[in-house]
């Protein structure tokens, strides 16, 4: 039989043993951390196992999400082949030992042990890329909530100070329009600013690469007046409103208009 390692992965660090084959564990059980010196000892561990068994080892592990990358990169890098298995098949295992011991060192015998009692096939590279890509939409669906959540936010405080303004542009989430909230957040800002000043400086916050008409503008300014006429909180009831309404817009304000 082909010589194993089981591996029992953590966080930034690692037990394995090492068989020779069915029975036969090869020394005891070893640690590394998931440095470059770490990862050098783990490939002289399994150099000594070639050697003794005039064989190349494969390796057999439980996938840990991100924990096991370092690891997985070193085997990929040179070329060893392993195996990653689910936890709830070790566990399995574990649940039907008399002596139900959990330990690292003890959970990596059981690893090399479950290698030669089942059948497995090795980790094949497009695997790798499905773990990626599953870690990276669970990032996304993270963010998108997150920025939802931002936006349910920003629109409470705004119906509290400024609701009108959300008819101002065509999208209250453009780069323009944050901007320029960020420099009349309240109805009596705009109110004690003229017209030729609100044009202004509409134009100047405009994207260079995108530029508007001047009846554009015009019209943009047109409806911010009135809406600030007819917003009913003339004057903000808590200083905290603003405070929020701050910080709610300012990540949106310097970056290019969000796609959630």
């Amino acid at each position: 039989m082909n010589p194993v390692v089981g591996l029992d992965i953590s966080k930034e660090e690692s037990h394995g043993q090492a068989f020779l084959a069915r029975g036969k564990p090869f020394r005891g059980t070893f640690h590394f951390e998931h440095t470059r010196d770490g990862l050098a000892n783990l490939h002289q561990v399994l150099k000594d196992v070639e050697t003794a068994s005039k064989l190349r080892p494969l390796l057999i592990l439980e996938a840990t999400g991100h924990y096991q990358s370092p690891v997985v990169q070193f085997l990929e890098e040179y070329h060893y082949i392993y195996i990653v298995i689910n936890p709830l098949i070790s566990n399995r295992l574990r649940k039907s030992q008399l002596r139900k011991v959990k330990t690292d060192a003890a959970d990596a015998y059981l690893l090399g042990e479950l290698y030669y009692k089942e059948e497995f096939e090795p980790f094949k590279k497009r695997g790798m890329q499905l773990l990626n890509l599953r870690y990276l939409t669970r990032q996304y669906e993270s963010l998108s909530k997150m920025c939802v959540q931002t936006k349910l936010q920003f629109q409470a405080v705004l119906d509290q100070v400024f609701p009108a303004y959300k008819g101002v542009f065509g999208a209250m989430y453009s780069r323009i329009s944050l901007r320029f909230l960020s420099e009349f957040p309240t109805s009596y800002s705009v109110l004690q600013t003229d017209e030729i000043t609100l044009k202004a400086k509409m134009k100047e916050l405009l994207s260079s690469k995108r530029g508007r008409s001047e009846g554009w503008i015009n019209q943009r300014v047109q409806r911010l007046l009135d809406a600030a006429k007819q917003n009913p909180f003339q004057q903000t009831m808590y200083a905290s409103h603003l405070i929020q309404f701050e910080s709610s817009y300012y990540p949106y304000s310097s970056v290019p208009r969000a796609s959630c």
